[in-house]
């Protein structure tokens, strides 16, 4: 009994000091103090065992003695098995700050950091330009014309988009531009999402391109001469980086530029002579200046003694000798400007280089830096903007389309999507907005930035398969009348620009996040390269205190044993407290991986992968729950919190599962298994009761349906009529509507009405004739059911229509020639 007792503290002290990473003596000084009292107590077997543990545990840990013998081996070794990293990979690394997903890998998450980053909101002027400039901008917007008819946008739209200064969001007003924070451009392009084209073609000058880059590295002179035009629309850049052979590799350029001499006006000048063939370039047809990435040669040394210079940036005017530009790409379901550029001998001067001289060679870190903000901004907050979308038509939608007498919206099988997208498009609303706080707060958030950009545009596929399935026929059928199809035919491009998500979610947000957001790796991989013993004991022991400490973290939550403690209150405390639990979780699974597999890791996409999602999943998580905390609650958003979160932890609990199931040491597999869930899985996916109850506030008119959709186009006074604007309409008279549809069903159940009333209409006007309805309800009815059957309503177009070449119609009713013999 005492030999139990003296095991069961041992385990319990031990836990204790691990999961608190007290270091080296208070663990020598439990199993010490019980080593003393089993021999005292006549525990000898015990006692010496525990003892024993003492003596390896100041072996080992006492950093005074550890250093004599055990460092020095395990510094060789290290050295031997540790990845190399290669010149790109560490620009990379090294690009980007580092905020909430580094408390994520840690596997102690402080929450109080992440609540700390206060909100603002948006300026008087930016929520003016909102309300404003972004409505008049959406309601220019004919998807069908622009799609189908002009594959471009009307010239008075692109007159407003530069006078009011839609492209120089990002350019600060001393140089003309609007200055916005990133949270103003994120609900910038969320409102512009109502249209595809029009949203790439704002989102993209602010993103990566000539802008930031002359923002951030640009000369003086560069900056005034080029900022104040491209922020009035003087000026519309591209920016060349991928082609045939450089695509998601954007590293290996084939593109090259050759330092010369060449005589320009009579005079010697120093430049460069490229050679270029650059593809998927967005903007490049209309663009009147073109950012450039070549790599850099210099075989006569004029600049130096290097040949090789490396990645380097410049800025081109469109009229340069020598570039093709112009020819366009066909971007599958949306025509925004993309096309090819060519160059072959070109020559420019060198102060064409972004940055000048000194920037050289900087091009890959120039390209980096700036991708980190720009990839959390453009394609997550469009894929934020076409969920609000989705989500305001499908509600509208599946309330007033009725099949079997009743709205499609109270039936389950569309309920179930319903709530999907609901669920969808609030997570995405809340990540974007608060990752662009961290932005507004000075962050550079390079590892979120691929989870923003990977997992926001798989959102949208879902979301928007999810709205072509309630709505049916009417989004199949394309026409003016169709707001949907267009929009999800082109979803594709987001999946794959600016990264493709394969390469993202496969290689980029755990193969990046491993050593850039972990406490220690990065120190350890310096150490090696300086080969700095002392600093490698420092961060290894550190290290092995954290995988100690995420184990007890792990398996302790994991009973239910000492919660973490966390500044939420319920409803969301619960959820935050098993983002804590699963982050010790991940932290060990993270260091378990680079521990058993080394640098074999790098190929093992898909265990990698499945690190990623679950650091996807617990960040999307947290960003739902700082939102939670930080915004005003309406009626009915709870159970969307609830859904939201279970949904992601469940999906994290799956990702662990399969990291489990997959390890090829499937002995460490188990043992994982047993430390991070050791009852089991916790999160079922979310409850029909939470669906039914999300589907049915927003299919109505309802506060949550208001919130989600604030800040969209819902205006119905532009140039084109707006469908969700209608849709709104429709909702606000929807109660009565449905009374009066349920009077004179029943009436017409009973045979109270003629058997041929089978339209809503007839059955209104037959009721009024009854006295069922009266004159007021009918006059309204009348206006109601119009409004809805447009609505409801397809386009269709001459035989002819759709054939490019009209002579090779065929007739297919011809009458038969007078040659053939008539059929008996």
């Amino acid at each position: 009994m005492l030999t139990l007792l003296l095991i069961v503290l041992a385990v319990v002290g031990l836990l204790v000091v691990m999961r608190r990473e007290a270091g080296a003596l208070p663990a020598l000084a439990v199993l010490g103090i019980l080593g003393l009292v089993g021999l005292a107590l006549d525990a000898e077997v015990i006692g010496v065992i525990l003892l024993i543990g003492a003596a390896g545990v100041a072996a080992a840990g006492l950093p005074a003695l550890r250093r004599t013998w055990l460092t020095p081996r395990l510094f060789a070794m290290f050295k031997k098995v540790a990845p190399k990293v290669s010149a790109t990979e560490r620009t990379a690394l090294e690009a980007g700050t580092v905020s909430w997903d580094g408390q994520l890998f840690s596997g102690k998450p402080q929450w109080n950091t992440l609540l700390e980053y206060s909100d603002a909101g948006l300026t008087e002027e930016e929520q003016a330009f909102l309300d404003n400039q972004c409505a008049e901008a959406a309601g220019m917007c004919n998807a069908w014309e622009i799609a189908r008819e002009r594959a471009d946008l009307p010239q008075e739209l692109w007159d407003l988009l530069k006078r009011e200064g839609f492209f120089g969001m990002i350019i600060p007003k001393e140089y003309g531009g609007l200055g916005f924070s990133a949270k103003a451009q994120s609900m910038v392009l969320q409102k512009l999402s109502a249209n595809e084209t029009l949203m790439v073609t704002v989102g993209v000058p602010n993103s990566l391109g000539p802008g930031e880059l002359l923002l951030k590295y640009g000369t003086q002179e560069q900056k005034d001469h080029y900022l104040p035009r491209l922020a009035d629309g003087r000026e519309i850049p591209c920016f060349g980086l991928t082609g045939p052979r450089a695509g998601s590799d954007a590293t290996s350029l084939p593109d090259t530029g050759i330092v010369c001499k060449q005589e320009v006006d009579g005079q010697e000048v120093l430049g460069v002579r490229l050679n270029f063939d650059k593809r998927w370039i967005t903007l490049a047809p209309i663009a009147t200046v073109v950012g450039l990435a070549f790599r850099l040669f210099d075989p006569e040394n004029l600049l130096g003694a290097d040949e090789d210079r490396g990645i380097t940036l410049a800025l081109i005017p469109r009229d340069t000798a020598g570039m093709e530009i112009g020819r366009r790409h066909h971007p599958i379901g949306s025509p925004f400007m993309n096309g090819p550029i060519k160059g072959k001998d070109v020559f420019v001067p060198l102060d064409t280089i972004i940055g000048g001289q000194d920037m050289i060679g900087q091009g890959w870190r120039m390209l980096v830096e700036c991708l980190s903000i720009g990839r959390c901004i453009t394609l997550p907050s469009g894929a934020t903007g076409t969920a609000r979308y989705a989500l305001g038509w499908s509600g509208g939608f599946t309330r007033v389309r009725r099949q079997f007498n009743v709205p499609v919206a109270e039936m389950e099988g569309v309920q179930e999507p319903l709530a999907r997208i609901a669920s969808l498009a609030y997570i995405a609303q809340a990540t974007v907005y608060q990752t662009a706080n961290l932005i507004d707060h000075g962050e550079k958030p390079a590892v979120p930035s691929a989870i923003l950009k990977s997992q926001l545009t798989e959102f949208q596929r879902v979301l928007l398969s999810d709205a072509m399935d309630v709505h049916g026929g009417k989004a199949v059928t394309l026409g003016p009348r169709n707001y949907l199809g267009i929009g999800y035919s082109a979803n594709p491009v987001a999946i794959t620009v600016e990264g493709a998500n394969i390469m993202t979610r496969n290689l980029m947000i755990f193969g990046q996040g491993a050593i850039r957001c972990h406490p220690y790796v990065l120190e350890e991989l310096a150490a090696k390269d300086n080969n700095d013993a002392k600093a490698f004991d420092k961060a290894f022991f550190s290290h092995t205190g954290l995988i100690f400490g995420n184990a007890a973290r792990a398996f302790t939550l994991g009973l239910g044993l000492g919660k973490a403690s966390v500044p939420f209150d319920a409803p969301a405390a619960v959820y935050a407290k098993d983002v804590s639990r699963l982050s010790a979780g991940f932290g060990l699974c993270a260091d378990a991986a680079m521990a058993s597999l080394g640098s074999a890791l790098k190929k093992r996409e898909m265990l990698s992968a499945r690190l990623g999602d679950v650091l996807s999943n617990l960040y999307l998580t947290s960003m739902v729950l700082k939102q939670w905390q930080a915004g005003s609650k309406v009626e009915g958003e709870e159970a969307l919190l609830h859904y939201s979160c279970r949904f992601l932890l469940h999906r994290a609990e799956q990702a662990f599962v399969e990291i489990f199931d997959n390890l090829p040491n499937r002995a460490l597999g188990k043992v994982l298994n047993a430390i991070v869930m050791p009852t089991g899985r916790r999160w079922d996916k979310p409850h029909d009761d939470f669906a039914r109850d999300i589907a049915h506030r927003v299919s109505t008119h309802s506060a949550l349906r208001s919130k989600l959709l604030e800040n969209t186009w819902d205006t119905d006074d532009g140039q084109v009529r707006n469908p969700l604007a209608r849709y709104n309409a429709l909702l606000v008279d929807y109660d009565r509507a449905e009374t009066i549809y349920r009077t004179v069903n029943k009436a017409y159940a009973k045979g109270e009405l003629p058997q041929t009333a089978l339209h809503p209409e007839a059955r209104m006007e037959a009721g009024l004739e009854k006295g069922l309805v009266s004159e007021e309800d009918a006059a309204f009815m009348r206006t109601f059911e119009a409004e809805v059957l447009e609505m409801l309503t397809v386009d269709d177009f001459a035989y002819e229509e759709f054939a490019s070449d009209k002579s090779s119609l065929i007739d297919h009713n011809a009458k038969a020639s007078s040659s053939e013999p008539e059929q008996a």
